[in-house]
């Protein structure tokens, strides 16, 4: 059997899961603007980094990605809703997201705050109504719980609190990791350990699981900002030194830009040592990971 290449992979789920986030929006009861705002951020583009994770955990696990379809849509619902709000005047002020204008700037603040609150509460709906046969009762008990946790106060919404909180202050490691395993990281090890819970995964793989995902959170987080600082608005999406415009603390800023490099090849490293102890066929994981350490958006 050939291996899979992930280019194909991602193809073919992020197909699947973007027809799922249309079809669920354009099922919805709600007024015609809104629905328009809720499918503008999501269609927006952006690399489904959360639900490839789903799906690929899933088929490590010899089980069919297509179970995951609904998790990985809620999930990119609970990201595109924290990028919409990340956006507004009152938090980073952007007016570019992926090249595109940001939702504030095309429907207005109200619209895009209520549109934002839209995606994170239809995420919660379509995980209760995943079919029996791809999550039983408790399966779905354990993914609504987790994805409450990993998206709320304990997780990115208090990350994101400790991140603007921290602007203007010199920071220490310790706490910019702080900050960036909760506003970052929690979704990503949810998408990993949602992709678990509906493979049948066991404890002790969960946490090798768990262990990996702390280790890409971060990786990801530290790539982020590497591009703030050598990308181009181009490449990103986005206008480039936002960091230093909101004076936050980075990884560059406190490990210099070549300390930021060894970390990220660090993290990326223990990464892949976790999915080596898994047991698993982590193919498609070990490319993600490569994905996370090189892409330049």
């Amino acid at each position: 059997m050939h291996p899979v290449s992930l280019d194909s992979f991602t193809k073919k789920y992020k197909t699947l899961v973007e027809k799922r986030l249309r079809e669920v929006v354009g099922d919805l009861d709600t007024p015609e603007n809104l629905a328009k705002a809720m499918l503008y951020s999501l269609e927006a583009g952006g690399k489904r980094i959360r639900p490839l994770l789903v799906f690929a955990v899933i088929e490590a696990f010899g089980k069919d990605p297509q179970d995951g379809l609904d998790a990985a849509a809620a999930i990119e619902m609970v990201h595109t809703y924290s990028l919409i709000h990340d956006d507004l005047p009152s938090m980073d002020d952007d007016d570019l997201r992926r090249g595109k204008p940001t939702n504030h700037k095309v429907f207005g603040e109200a619209t895009a705050i209520l549109a934002g609150d839209a995606l994170l509460t239809l995420s919660f709906n379509l995980l209760a109504d995943i079919p029996e046969d791809a999550a039983p009762a408790p399966v779905k008990l354990a993914l609504i719980k987790g994805l409450s946790v990993a998206a709320g106060a304990p997780g990115m919404v208090g990350g994101q609190v400790a991140d603007m909180e921290g602007e203007t202050k010199e920071l220490t490691l310790e706490q910019l990791e702080y900050i960036h395993i909760n506003k970052t990281g929690k979704l990503l090890e949810y998408s990993i350990i949602a992709g678990a819970e509906i493979a049948g995964a066991n404890k002790e793989q969960k946490e090798v699981m768990s262990k990996f995902a702390y280790h890409i959170g971060l990786a990801f987080q530290i790539r982020d900002d590497i591009l703030d600082l050598e990308g181009t608005e181009e490449m990103i999406g986005k206008p480039v030194g936002s960091d230093t415009v909101n004076e936050k603390s980075t990884y560059p800023a406190i490990l210099g830009l070549a300390g930021a490099k060894e970390a990220l090849d660090h993290h990326l490293r223990s990464a892949k040592d976790s999915l080596a102890k898994s047991g698993l066929e982590v193919g498609i994981l070990d490319q993600i990971t490569d994905l996370i350490g090189l892409r330049n958006h």
